[in-house]
């Protein structure tokens, strides 16, 4: 985007994950299908989930592509973040990466969770679309067709009937 190239704090860029050498970079930042878009603190980037129109994406740059509370700038944290990120810069390496390690985890059984369900979901979607065809057939085989022919014969049949009296002369419905 244009409006953005002279811009000393916000970075609009894109990345083609499919060429040779952005594997690890796409990796490292979470990148699984495309296009996905990112936001926020380089050390930290966030998935965009809104809508993708250049106006809506205009907007959201204008509105939060901005410098963020991080460990660069723990000037624009409030008491909380600040507080965390001075423990996070307390602990050990090893210590910070068995603590990404362990919330890691707990995403990933999140997202095993998520797709184990949404397979359970698949199943009983199946199963039931399999009842309802079948059950549709079963009624279309006792006769409803049948049924369906024979009451527009009988209603054409009435208002013929209707329309004309025994001398011939047309009466109309009086219904």
């Amino acid at each position: 985007m244009e409006e953005f190239a002279s811009s000393t704090t916000q970075l609009i860029a894109d990345v083609d994950c499919t060429a040779d050498g952005n594997d690890a970079l796409c990796t490292a930042n979470g990148v699984q299908g495309f296009p996905t878009l990112k936001w926020g603190d380089p050390e930290d980037l966030q998935e965009y989930q809104g809508p993708r129109s250049f106006d809506a994406l205009k907007e959201f740059a204008q509105e939060n592509l901005k410098p963020l509370c991080s460990v660069k700038n723990i000037d624009l944290c409030d008491e909380e973040k600040k507080g965390l990120i001075e423990t996070y810069m307390g602990m050990s390496v090893e210590d910070l990466e068995n603590a990404v390690e362990e919330k890691m985890v707990l995403i990933d059984d999140a997202e095993k969770n998520f797709d184990e369900e949404v397979e359970k979901l698949q199943q009983k979607y199946e199963s039931l679309e399999k009842e309802r065809g079948e059950a549709v057939a079963a009624v279309k085989a006792s006769g409803l067709g049948l049924m369906t022919s024979v009451l527009k014969s009988k209603s054409a049949a009435a208002e013929t009937k209707d329309e004309l009296n025994v001398d011939g002369r047309k009466i109309g419905n009086n219904h």
